[in-house]
């Protein structure tokens, strides 16, 4: 759209303001711009020979207006004269500012007509409103004085990252948000571009500009007052690792969309424009390193007030809308559900559907695939008493064939051809749309995408209830033992639900509800499969490294079949996994209280059980009841003999689940290892279970702080008879010099320990002196002692070659990075040359000394052929 701005100032009067030196080199960043701008070239001889008065007429004469001072600012900036730019836009403004609003009103009525209907008629400005604040926060830096250029929004799969770039199109366009920062706002879907094969920035800009054709040149003359939004970039995998030879400079050049947008984001193409990235968190790590200085933000998705909201939208009747929220909050995974923003719409869309035909709605809200198969049933049968029609039985057939090719093709956009090819027939095409099943995506090209990918995973799962994997048109669609081994070592990062709705279909009340909607019985062969592929994976060495056990128990907890549970749960032998939520404590305790041959068991615990105090209500006592169902394998197991915590914060009523469980006669652990626990209890119960329990056999504390009281409470517990305990790990947990004189205590008293590690505590050379005295002692039978990192010099060797003249049993010592000079080192040589020394292994870091040192230790391991000095502990 040509400005008539330049028909009132012509380009001659700003050119005139450039003195000779300054003219002749606007001439020669002319003919760089225009070329990069992709623009007719005008011969370089007439513009070389032209005065100012003819160049403004060649310009005039060759371009647009509007082109000819778009190319003339953006050599005014290269010329670093923001005095012209400044003027000009200030005589421009009258007209910019119409022209703006002009274009916001156009890209508004389409967002309200394409964008917003897609997650629910109801949705309006109101919902904009409330958020604009965030919104405003994402380029307001959190340093002061910063200048946000470039924002990446990290956040889960189906969080609603796109959801909130519709809504800050449609604040924009609607003049609530960045109304003088951004003259213009382009949406890019990665989903979409990737089905691009070159494509150039200009070619972008005009396909998602609301008029036939768009001003790129006018657009482009102002870079710092647009806003790309990138959206999904890990769909096109593009991690900004290209060579700079491969990048675009200019708008004009036509690459692949990855090249494209590496291009734009390494800022080799309009690199004063301001960027909007989102991405998965697990990408974002990856991305975040090779952007220039990235404002990081997170989407947690919606909180309780955006849930309450969207239920009150559905129901518009807020005590229904109450009723509904309650039982929400009653179940763990659906409410974590819900904080996805189209899963919140639908499960408010099928618990008023429920309500208003008098079912229950507590019973439809207990997992997520009841709620899903009834929003898809709900739209595929009309509203007639003998149910569905056939066409709505194809329909949703063709659907899950088109579903399950895009999950293994990594597909989420598709062409007409797709749709034909997998059953969809052009006359299909128009009910639904209507139903919003399927969206129109933007693009001169018709494609389609699922109205969420969740719900294309449900689609993806009833497939292989429907039909076999083999009958497929599309290659890629491989057979259910295989779709479980992915899910489960999570290959496809874009599969969230697959596995849980595929275990979830196979509950008998949703293939009663099946067969009953199909007309027929679907196939019976699924359960088995699945429960031979478990049957595989259990024999699997290191299991908890090639599959995510965690994601297995989603599987079992939605399948809610407690024989298959029991089945599959009986193959396990070992496992390790984190519960960072409410919802993995749950999955967990449904799938660990069925385990009957579980012999080793790591978790961590962050952040889940740190309430349980007195006040705090049901909520916490729903996971305290979960966490003991998840002990309870101490007492129920016959074969668990190693437990692992780690990582973990556990409140008082949180520990004496555990610790009573431990204590209990039943109870035959062997090996407990708590590292990097935090334990907001007195430390004397958790050394109690010593006391409690014979048969423990090894103690593994590591990075626990232990004060001085809590290593005296130690030390008594070591010194009871009941206790066996042989290997004592005490790595990094603060222990000083006072405690080594407890520890020592213990030493002289306790005849079974044999292993005893304290390295990364500050024991210094007085603190090994109390412990060498014990260790000497002929009732001390110690066969390995670390003490890696312990502040020690040479002042201490002496007593620790004692140690080793006197000890018949010490075969290993660790001494690591230990300042203990050339003095120190001859002396431990002197016990190590003695009759009695019976030291196989000793770790010193060579590099830490002089030569002669070095040559010393070297002499002693040639003179012995039994010892080994090494650092590689």
């Amino acid at each position: 759209m040509a400005s008539p701005f330049f028909a009132d100032f012509g380009l001659m009067w700003y050119l005139q303001e450039l003195k000779k030196k300054e003219f002749m080199r606007f001439k020669e960043l002319f003919k760089q711009e225009t070329s990069q701008l992709g623009l007719r070239q005008i011969p370089w001889a007439e513009v070389k020979r032209a005065s100012r008065e003819e160049l403004a007429s060649l310009l005039l004469e060759h371009y647009e207006e509007q082109q000819a001072w778009d190319v003339t600012f953006r050599v005014f900036q290269r010329m670093d004269r923001q005095d012209l730019c400044e003027r000009a836009t200030r005589e421009s403004t009258g007209h910019s500012k119409m022209y703006q609003a002009h274009v916001r009103e156009k890209f508004c009525s389409i967002l309200v007509k394409e964008a917003i209907p897609a997650i629910h008629k109801s949705y309006d400005e109101n919902i904009i409103q409330d958020e604009l604040q965030y919104v405003e926060s994402l380029f307001t830096p959190k340093t002061p004085g910063k200048v946000v250029h470039t924002v990446l929004l990290r956040g889960k799969q189906g969080s609603g990252k796109t959801h909130l770039l519709t809504k800050l199109m449609l604040a924009w366009s609607r003049g609530h948000l960045y109304l003088d920062r951004f003259f213009y706002i382009f949406y890019f879907c990665c989903q979409e571009l990737k089905h691009l094969p070159v494509t150039s920035l200009a070619e972008l800009i005009s396909s998602t500009w609301p008029d036939a054709s768009a001003p790129v040149s006018q657009i482009l003359a102002h870079p710092e007052k647009i806003l790309f939004l990138v959206d999904g970039l890990e769909q096109l995998g593009c991690d900004l690792s290209e060579p700079e030879s491969e990048l675009c400079q200019g708008w004009g050049e036509a690459r692949p969309p990855r090249l494209l947008l590496s291009s734009l984001l390494k800022r080799k193409m309009v690199p004063e424009c301001c960027l909007l990235i989102t991405v998965t968190m697990e990408f974002g790590l990856e991305l975040e390193a090779r952007l220039a200085d990235p404002e990081v933000r997170m989407l947690m998705g919606f909180g309780n007030r955006d849930i309450q909201e969207c239920l009150y939208r559905v129901f518009q009747d807020l005590q229904q809308a109450t009723e509904a929220f309650c039982i929400i909050q009653q179940n763990a995974q659906i409410l974590e559900l819900c904080r996805l923003p189209v899963p919140c719409w639908l499960v408010s869309t099928v618990l008023k559907l429920e309500m208003d035909r008098g079912a229950d709605m507590a019973h439809a809200c207990s997992r997520s695939t009841p709620l899903y198969a009834s929003f898809l049933f709900h739209l595929f049968t009309p509203r007639m008493p003998e149910g569905p029609s056939w066409q709505g039985q194809a329909q949703l057939h063709s659907l899950c064939s088109l579903a399950v090719q895009g999950m293994w093709a990594n597909c989420m956009v598709f062409g007409e051809q797709d749709l034909r090819r997998n059953g969809i027939a052009d006359s299909d095409l128009p009910a639904l749309l209507e139903l919003r099943i399927l969206l129109r995506c933007r693009g001169p090209e018709p494609r389609y995408k699922f109205l969420h990918s969740s719900i294309q995973e449900f689609c993806a799962a009833l497939f292989y209830l429907l039909k076999s994997p083999g009958h497929h048109p599309h290659p890629a669609v491989a057979g259910t033992q295989d779709l479980l081994l992915t899910f489960l070592d999570k290959s496809r990062t874009h599969w969230v639900f697959l596995g849980c709705f595929l275990f979830g279909l196979l509950h008998e009340r949703e293939r009663q509800r099946l067969d009953t909607f199909f007309g027929f019985q679907l196939s019976n062969e699924v359960k088995q499969q699945l429960y031979q592929c478990l049957k595989v994976l259990g024999q699997t060495k290191d299991l908890h490294k090639k599959v995510h056990l965690l994601a297995l128990f989603y599987c079992l907890f939605e399948m809610q079949d407690e024989a298959f549970v029991r089945q599959a749960m009986a193959l396990l032998q070992e496992l390790t996994f984190p519960i960072s939520s409410r919802t993995d404590l749950e999955v967990s305790a449904h799938c660990l209280k069925h385990c009957s041959n579980l012999r080793q068991l790591s978790l961590s615990m962050k952040l889940v059980l740190t309430r349980g105090e007195k006040g705090q209500g049901s909520e916490s006592d729903s996971d305290l009841l979960h966490w003991y169902q998840v002990c309870s394998v101490l007492t129920t197991n016959g074969h668990l003999h190693t437990l692992r915590v780690k990582d973990s914060t556990l409140s008082e009523p949180a520990f004496a689940v555990l610790f009573n469980q431990l204590s209990q006669p039943n109870c035959i652990l062997e090996n407990l290892l708590m590292t990097n626990v935090n334990f907001h209890c007195e430390s004397w119960r958790l050394f109690e279970v010593l006391m409690h329990n014979p048969n423990l056999k090894h103690l593994n504390l590591s990075n626990t702080r232990l004060g001085h009281e809590d290593v005296k409470w130690l030390r008594d517990m070591l010194n009871h008879p009941t206790c066996h305990v042989n290997k004592l790990v005490l790595m990094q947990c603060s222990i000083t010099e006072e405690g080594c004189r407890d520890l020592a205590a213990a030493l002289t008293t306790n005849g079974n320990l044999r292993n005893l590690q304290l390295s990364g505590n500050l024991l210094k050379d007085t603190g090994v002196k109390l412990l060498c005295g014990a260790l000497a002692q002929p009732s001390c039978h110690m066969e390995y002692l670390g003490l890696e990192d312990c502040g020690l010099t040479g002042a201490c060797c002496g007593d620790l070659a004692t140690v080793l003249t006197s000890s018949r049993t010490l075969i290993l010592l660790n001494l690591i990075d230990n300042r203990l000079g050339h003095h120190g080192v001859v002396l431990l040589c002197e016990g190590l040359r003695h009759p009695d020394c019976n030291l196989h292994l000793l770790g010193l870091r060579r590099t830490m000394f002089r030569p002669e040192t070095q040559a010393l230790l070297l002499d002693e391991e040639e003179r012995n052929p039994n010892l080994i000095i090494t650092d590689d502990w």
